[in-house]
């Protein structure tokens, strides 16, 4: 099975090898050929044409803008060198773009409903390793401020001489079904509406498997039990840097024993009800859009499309 979500689909060579050679970055980050991804605050330029696609910039409008081209590496595109470089502290760039600029800023996910796949998969990238580096200056070993390495692939302590590599959080999220019953719950602290419920999810722990963070997560969130878990597809979600393992499970138990603290309400729905829900014509039922993970694992089961 081969599922493309929203922010997947990056078409980007990441350079393994070509980021290993600093003179071959810097020739690249000052080349006519590269492309500049400037973003803003980790929202997302977006051009302003004929058609919507991603703002880059060449090295001759980086000087334009007055952009301080200390940029990270993404990858190859084409044989086209791109990167990213973060704006967020240069206010005169801002300005400048502003006045002269045809672009305009986006948030990451906001800026899903006018792209293309390809297009979001690089905003993934670009996104996550931005917020990561403005996150970790300093080495979590021994305090000491860190350094770019590898065009934005690491972060090095000269003084520990520690190598810091990006992280990805691993989510697993899951529907869990009954025969013509699936279980959906709302998270407190996510600003639901009252009748918009979701997939259970959870952080996977420390030494633990997929199939057991699921097992696990869904009796800690609803008091079911589960059983016979299946993989069916992942999406990057770089808010700030997760992986989301879409799976499905059958219920073992079918009694709701929520966890008060964490979830707001979990509920049996009948598929009737979900396949109104996608459609977007339930009275009772509100699930996430299209660019969720959730909804795609929702609408595989709905219509009995299960790996």
């Amino acid at each position: 099975m081969s599922i493309s979500h929203i922010y997947s689909g990056n078409p980007l060579d990441r350079g393994e090898r070509e980021r290993r050679d600093e003179k071959w970055i810097t020739d690249m980050a000052s080349s006519p050929t590269s492309k500049f991804l400037a973003m803003k605050d980790l929202t997302v330029p977006v051009s302003e044409g004929s058609q919507d696609g991603l703002g880059w910039l060449s090295v001759d409008e980086m000087r334009q803008f007055g952009i301080n081209n200390s940029a990270l590496f993404l990858g190859l595109l084409s044989g086209v060198a791109c990167f990213v470089v973060d704006i967020s502290n240069q206010e005169h760039a801002i300005q400048r773009l502003s006045d002269i600029g045809d672009y305009k800023y986006i948030d990451a996910r906001a800026a899903t409903e006018i792209l293309s796949g390809s297009d979001s998969g690089i905003v993934a990238q670009a996104r996550a390793q931005v917020d990561w580096h403005k996150r970790h200056g300093f080495c979590s070993t021994c305090g000491h401020e860190t350094v770019v390495r590898r065009s934005g692939q690491t972060r090095h302590c000269s003084m520990c001489d520690v190598t810091h590599y990006p992280r990805t959080d691993p989510v697993i999220i899951t529907v869990v079904s009954d025969n013509d019953l699936c279980l959906l719950g709302q998270s407190r602290g996510r600003g639901s509406s009252t009748n918009r419920y979701s997939a259970l999810a959870g952080f996977v722990d420390q030494g633990e498997s997929i199939e057991e963070a699921v097992v696990r997560e869904v009796m800690e969130e609803s008091g079911i039990a589960v059983k016979n878990v299946r993989y069916h597809s992942s999406q990057p979600w770089p808010v700030p840097s997760s992986l989301m393992i879409g799976c499905h499970a059958e219920a073992a138990t079918t009694d709701i024993f929520a966890d008060a603290e964490e979830m707001v309400d979990v509920c049996w729905f009948q598929r009737d009800e979900v396949l109104k829900a996608l459609k977007g014509t339930s009275e009772i039922l509100v699930v996430p859009g299209p660019i969720a993970i959730a909804h795609h694992l929702i609408k595989a089961w709905a219509t009995n499309d299960l790996p």
